[in-house]
């Protein structure tokens, strides 16, 4: 499917720094999971930690089974903001929070089996449909960035099977498991043969089990008839209920960061400062790393005018790395940063007083709508 953006028709109507989300590449993605869950009967949940923007929520309802939480705010939002089931898992539940997320949720998933213990006939007790899990580790991953392997070693992201206590089973309806980033597949056909090499006896007893997230669905290249037929063969030999929560594969390359050029200065070389920050704003380009694809612009030395491109806050390192483009660069020219939907939202801040980029959607019939500009008052009253 050709992603066709339509930026450009509304580039100068928005305020800067921007999040553009744009529908029609969003709803694109929607289209790809809804016919997962169409052929293979699993059913599609966001997973609010990496896509929890709200306002297109609607969209997102209209073919997603519900949403996953990783707490008690999260599975708030859930609940009053996303039409379907909520899903809540934390590493730790803590004891004040335990009733309201149990009255939110129609899922909860315990990371350990002492969590489990713990809260599990209080969660019954407040929300007697609630159905129980486990987050269980499979100890296999092939995540090429151990800072987001969750199967890694010392890995303290659901239970090995030498701490697994088969005494949960009597309330415990399902497993599940996150073992994947960014990947296709194939991966997940390995991780599911490890699951089945390790907890195989115990999987008949369950009524469902999540298959967690990294499932890289909606980009370009996935094996989408390989997934539909590891769910298929999974659902069956187990008679179980399959869930998929991805978060970028929700927002997958469906809106940008649209920034503007504050200066140019020359030290050896050219030193675009953009109204923006490699470090509160795009935070995973730094943390990872990664590189951020700019629209139009190529690797160091592949055109014929290379900058390196700057965030306007005091830290030195707040740089988004060398780009080259075909014609120079001008003071107040914009520079579209590609797929700034999923994950850099939720994780971006205020660092240095510098103000979030705004919200803006841009709707399917081609109007800009600004849903939200930050200012002073976000910044002040995040502290205090």
């Amino acid at each position: 499917m050709k992603r066709l953006s339509q930026l450009q028709t509304i580039i100068h109507d928005l305020p800067s720094p921007a999040w553009v989300l744009e529908e029609n590449l969003l709803r694109q993605n929607m289209e790809i999971l809804d016919e997962v869950q169409q052929k293979s009967g699993a059913k599609v949940l966001v997973a609010l930690k990496g896509y929890s923007f709200w306002d297109s929520f609607s969209l997102l309802s209209e073919r997603l089974y519900g949403c996953c939480a990783s707490g008690l705010l999260e599975a708030k939002l859930g609940a009053e903001k996303f039409k379907g089931e909520v899903h809540t898992y934390s590493p730790a539940f803590k004891e004040n929070e335990i009733e309201e997320i149990a009255s939110l949720s129609h899922h909860i998933v315990f990371n350990s089996p002492s969590q489990f213990q713990k809260f599990a006939k209080q969660a019954k007790d407040i929300n007697p449909n609630i159905s129980l899990g486990l987050r269980i580790n499979p100890e296999f991953s092939q995540s090429s960035a151990e800072l987001y392997n969750p199967c890694g070693l010392y890995s303290r992201l659901g239970t090995t099977l030498d701490n697994f206590d088969p005494s949960i089973l009597d309330m415990c309806d399902g497993f599940h498991f996150h073992a994947l980033c960014q990947q296709d597949s194939k991966a997940l056909e390995e991780v599911l043969q490890s699951i089945e090499e390790k907890f195989k006896p115990y999987l008949h007893k369950l009524k469902w089990i999540n298959f967690g997230g990294g499932h890289h669905i909606t980009k370009e290249g996935y094996d989408i008839e390989k997934l539909i037929k590891l769910i298929i063969k999974f659902r069956d030999t187990y008679s179980l209920q399959i869930y998929l929560e991805p978060g970028e594969a929700i927002g997958w390359q469906s809106g940008t960061l649209v920034t503007t050029v504050l200066d140019i200065v020359h030290n050896r070389m050219d030193i675009a400062i953009l109204d923006t920050s490699a470090e509160a704003h795009m935070p995973d380009s730094i943390i990872m790393p990664y590189r951020v694809d700019v629209r139009g612009a190529g690797e160091a030395g592949e055109k014929a005018y290379l900058y390196r491109l700057s965030g306007n806050t005091c830290l030195s390192g707040d740089i988004m790395g060398d780009y080259s483009f075909d014609t120079p660069l001008q003071i107040g020219d914009r520079v579209i940063f590609e797929d700034q939907m999923h994950y850099t939202m939720v994780k971006a801040t205020t660092f240095n007083g510098i103000a979030l980029p705004s919200i803006c959607v841009l709707k399917e019939d081609g109007n800009l709508k600004i849903v939200k500009e930050f200012g002073y008052e976000d910044f002040k009253n995040r502290l205090s």
